[in-house]
């Protein structure tokens, strides 16, 4: 019983002969039909070696020594100024182009707008409150819909210029007049 069972994995074993000749004829049939073709090297041509003569000048990093220098413009004094101190209102957030008048109401005789913003807000406002980027107040609420107010525009000297703008109910938004 013994010798059975070695016997048997060593006729197993002798019926898996390699059997690797048709593959080495194939690969040699291919080797003798396949032509190699290697492309040939490139040629290359020295360049002349650069020399630096510019060690004497200017860094390109430094300022000119003599370049004339910008004057700042003059600050004036006394000139009107925004109300820097006073607490920021919703409205505030928001340019003319991204508000649009809805519509509007009145309250014991004083006139509401009610302004819609692009991210889809809406906000009540009176004449005297804060709207817009540019520290702007409403001056008056018509009864066609049209917000008018004042902005303060810096002019680049340290002051601030008034400006009149206004936003419309027939004007979508971004489409207002300012």
């Amino acid at each position: 019983m013994k010798i059975c069972f070695l016997i048997f994995p060593m006729v197993l074993l002798i019926g898996c002969d390699q059997q690797m000749n048709d593959l080495q004829q194939y690969v040699a049939e291919v080797k003798q039909n396949t032509a190699v073709r290697i492309e040939p090297y490139p040629k290359f041509t020295t360049s002349p070696a650069f020399e630096y003569t510019a060690e004497t000048l200017r860094s390109p990093f430094q300022r000119l020594s003599n370049a004339q220098k910008t004057e700042a413009p003059v600050k004036q004094k006394n000139c009107p100024q925004p109300d820097f101190s006073h607490t920021k209102e919703a409205l505030e957030r928001y340019g003319a182009d991204a508000m649009q008048v809805i519509g509007m109401f009145s309250i014991k005789n004083k006139n509401w707008a009610l302004i819609q913003t692009n991210d889809g807000n809406l906000h009540k406002a009176t004449v005297g409150d804060y709207i817009g980027l540019f520290f702007g107040r409403i001056t008056a609420i018509q009864k066609n819909g049209t917000v008018l107010y004042s902005e303060m525009l810096p002019d680049g000297t340290g002051c601030w210029q008034k400006k009149q703008a206004q936003l419309s109910m027939l004007a979508k938004t971004g489409e207002n007049n300012v």
